[in-house]
């Protein structure tokens, strides 16, 4: 009965599966994105004696709000694309994991509620500098996740050697510092600072040059 006992007081605990993780994952990356869609508002018109010209007219009113769903939907669309350059990369969950993982997801949620907020109120300063820093927590908390898995490093795949851990690392940074530097920008001035996204493909393709001429993968 001792033996008994040990045995069952050592067993694993019981973990969500690292697949059903991801799959949970990539719904709510899919909401957020529906829901932006959903967002933009086109204008009430009337079909008797509407003219070409009046409905163009109307349409292009709808242009800036397409511009800043165009603009989220690459944003949620790199984190997407960071989330799995993580996550292919770690082979067992953990509860921790698990709890990082749905924080980041309700951050990617939040870029769906600030675009739609910036919609309707985008000339105020307030609404961009709130609608960076949730994208600047939501970058960051993908970089805790990334290094809590190197910290437990059974969770990271073994194959993987330190230079590609530190390439990882620092494609996943490259986001986050880039929103946090264009809510300084916009103190400056508010309509070149999101221009600044931009910087996060130009910085991307520099890295990992960088890390490929030099340590030749």
């Amino acid at each position: 009965m001792k033996v008994d006992n040990n045995s069952e007081n050592n067993s694993p605990p019981s973990k969500i599966r690292l697949e059903h993780i991801t799959s949970f994952s990539d719904a709510i990356f899919a909401f957020s994105i529906t829901f932006m869609a959903i967002s933009i508002q086109l204008p009430n018109l009337s079909v008797n004696n509407l003219t070409e010209q009046q409905l163009m007219s109307k349409l292009l009113q709808v242009g800036f709000q397409f511009e800043i769903y165009a603009v989220s939907f690459m944003l949620i669309g790199i984190y997407w694309i960071s989330y799995h350059l993580v996550f292919n990369q770690i082979k067992l969950s953990h509860s921790i994991l698990v709890w990082l993982n749905l924080l980041f997801l309700f951050f990617i949620t939040l870029i769906s509620f600030a675009t739609d907020l910036d919609f309707k109120y985008s000339h105020f300063h307030i609404v961009f500098i709130l609608f960076e820093s949730i994208l600047t927590i939501t970058g960051s908390l993908l970089v805790f996740i990334w290094l809590h898995a190197l910290k437990q490093k059974l969770l990271i795949d073994s194959a993987m050697n330190r230079f590609q851990w530190r390439l990882t690392f620092y494609e996943l940074i490259i986001p986050p510092s880039i929103f946090l530097i264009s809510i300084g920008v916009s103190f400056i001035d508010i309509a070149v600072a999101p221009y600044l996204w931009i910087l996060i493909f130009v910085a991307k393709i520099v890295t990992r040059r960088r890390f490929s001429k030099i340590h030749n993968f």
